[in-house]
């Protein structure tokens, strides 16, 4: 863990420089394709190479269980998240719907399931625990388990950005994991857990009220430190949470851009930040999630989230929806035409 985040650089500018300098020079006025230059900009600049390719996608879908859910905060029991795993697997959830349409690879990871899934053909085994302690009652892992959480990301990344993939993708799957979600982003954004937290899969007002309730709880036994992000992964996080950090650290150590999905893997993203803050050249938010917390933790990042459609599925949805307008952005850069090769002027008259 250590190493990859000393291998992490922030991006050049010289690189932005020479990607604007080609987007001025297409046949359009500058600046008028807006946050789709602003792509291209970033995709040279992380890359490192005027003109990237993004042929081979990734989307990692981490699951995990959580122990927090003896708590009664969630709508769905915690043998969904084994069936859910089952169904990525066989091709059948959202996820794979919108990567197979986004040209993406979908790549499961059991980091954390309490379910024994024996020999399951296209399953990536790359367990750290049966699922988090409770953390209304204790920490939910050791500071030993987070790291092993992390580093079992950055395994996953450099084994994918070695096989040429060159972009990924970060997901969730895990029952009750909007609960440690909302507790890092209060505890990171300094913010009241009421503020941050929602409804996740759908509970009710009065659920949700002993949702806060608990996480408060957790917050005050398990006092995490904001200024170590680890310890507040370990104490009131989630096996997923981390193995997200951990992807997005060990993509921005091989320059990979690293699309960002909903609120879980914001989490995730909010560690690897706290963590090491030039993460942040790196990630490219997917979409506003419809849960209440995600705006503070985007906000606390810095990033601008690429699409706003009411969306609080995660999976990597929303992170297989976003490849579709930043592929878009790099082929406007890499496509279209120069004045100079149109043969239109580019003279401004007034």
């Amino acid at each position: 863990m250590k190493d990859t985040i000393g291998k992490i650089s922030p991006v050049k500018e010289e690189f932005i420089e020479k990607a604007q300098k080609r987007l001025d020079n297409l046949t359009k006025p500058p600046g008028s394709l807006g946050r789709l230059e602003e792509i291209a900009r970033r995709l040279v600049a992380i890359t490192e190479n005027m003109m990237p390719s993004l042929d081979k996608k990734a989307v990692f879908t981490f699951a995990g269980d959580h122990g927090v859910t003896e708590e009664g905060i969630s709508a769905y029991p915690k043998e969904v998240t084994p069936q859910m795993v089952l169904n990525f697997l066989r091709g059948g959830a959202g996820i794979n719907v919108l990567a197979r349409h986004a040209g993406a690879d979908v790549v499961v990871v059991d980091i954390g399931v309490d379910y024994d899934f024996g020999d399951v053909p296209g399953l990536l085994d790359m367990k750290v625990m049966r699922g988090t302690k409770n953390m209304a009652k204790g920490p939910a892992m050791t500071r030993d388990e987070a790291i092993k959480c992390v580093e079992t990301g950055i395994e996953i990344a450099n084994g994918y950005a070695k096989k040429g993939y060159k972009i990924f993708g970060t997901g969730d799957m895990g029952i009750g994991n909007t609960t440690p979600s909302s507790a890092i982003a209060a505890v990171l954004t300094g913010k009241p857990a009421s503020e941050v937290t929602g409804r996740g899969t759908g509970i009710s007002a009065e659920s949700l009220g002993k949702k806060v309730a608990v996480i408060e709880a957790a917050i005050k036994l398990n006092r995490p430190d904001p200024g170590d992000a680890v310890d507040v992964l370990a104490k009131i996080g989630g096996t997923e949470i981390g193995g997200i950090a951990g992807v997005i650290l060990g993509a921005a150590s091989n320059r990979v851009p690293v699309v960002i999905d909903g609120f879980i893997s914001t989490a995730g993203a909010l560690i690897a930040y706290c963590m090491e803050p030039k993460t942040k050249d790196y990630m490219f938010a997917a979409h506003n999630s419809v849960e209440i917390g995600h705006k503070a933790m985007l906000e606390k990042i810095g990033l601008k989230p690429i699409l706003d459609l009411d969306m609080r599925l995660g999976e990597g949805t929303g992170a297989a929806l976003a490849m579709h307008i930043i592929e878009a952005g790099l082929k406007i850069y890499k496509e279209m035409a120069t004045f100079g090769e149109a043969g239109v002027t580019d003279e401004i008259i007034n």
